[in-house]
């Protein structure tokens, strides 16, 4: 009775399995490459900040990064769709770790000097959030049929500051403040290149850091931009 009922469950698996492989083979649909593809992105980069134009005695210290995400959508400008343009919306974060000391007045003024060489401290930092707008100009190597390709992109970031601060830290204090005098809207020239997700990266901002006729207490005046370079991961 048991090896009876067994060849019954047998059977109906067997019946169950075979009509669901060939509902399976029914359902199969063969789809064609799309002739008319975008390579619309998203995107995530890891970059160093050198400082340009820094005054005398002014210097970098320990590791100065930002970090970049976003989207961008692809407008191709021939048939083959391997030249286009690209337009983009995301954030950015950039810090910079260096001996240019930031003082916040009772006026509500900030005025910078180099950190004294009497003065111990653990760091000193500037941070700067964006909200940034890429226009590049893209070649790729890409196909239909293939998501792996060679690629150049090159353009303008636009940036507009709607965060931005110092901190400088010793053993037995903390001082944080915003800096009303950075330059809200920044821009610089970029360039990405690589194969497939990997990619690298580098920019050139055209702005200064901070506005107009900002000066060291020495009447040195603060002329300083970014340099920028690492990795920019295209994510499809």
């Amino acid at each position: 009775m048991i090896l009876k009922s067994y060849k019954h469950l047998v059977f109906a698996l067997f019946f169950l399995c075979g009509g669901w492989l060939w509902a399976q083979q029914d359902t199969i649909v063969i789809v064609d490459p799309d002739a008319k593809y975008f390579e619309d992105q998203f995107y995530f980069g890891v970059n160093y900040n050198v400082l340009v134009g820094a005054p005398k005695g002014i210097s970098q210290n320990s590791f100065s990064s930002g970090i970049m995400g976003g989207f961008i959508k692809d407008f191709p400008l021939n048939k083959r769709r391997n030249v286009g343009f690209g337009l983009g919306v995301g954030l950015s974060i950039n810090t910079i770790y260096s001996d240019l000391m930031a003082t916040k007045n009772d006026n509500g003024t900030i005025s910078y000097q180099e950190v004294p060489e009497d003065v111990d401290y653990n760091r000193n930092k500037l941070t700067m959030h964006f909200v940034e707008f890429p226009l590049e100009f893209r070649w790729r190597s890409s196909r239909a049929e293939d998501y792996r390709f060679w690629r150049i992109y090159s353009g303008i970031r636009l940036q507009y500051l709607f965060s931005g601060g110092s901190k400088f830290v010793t053993d037995t204090k903390r001082i944080s403040f915003s800096n009303s005098d950075i330059r809200d809207f920044q821009y610089g020239i970029y360039l990405s290149f690589g194969y497939n997700t990997w990619n690298f990266y580098a920019q050139y901002n055209l702005t200064n850091i901070f506005e107009d006729e900002r000066y060291l207490m020495d009447g040195e005046p603060l002329d300083i931009n970014l340099i920028k370079a690492g990795l920019i991961f295209y994510i499809f």
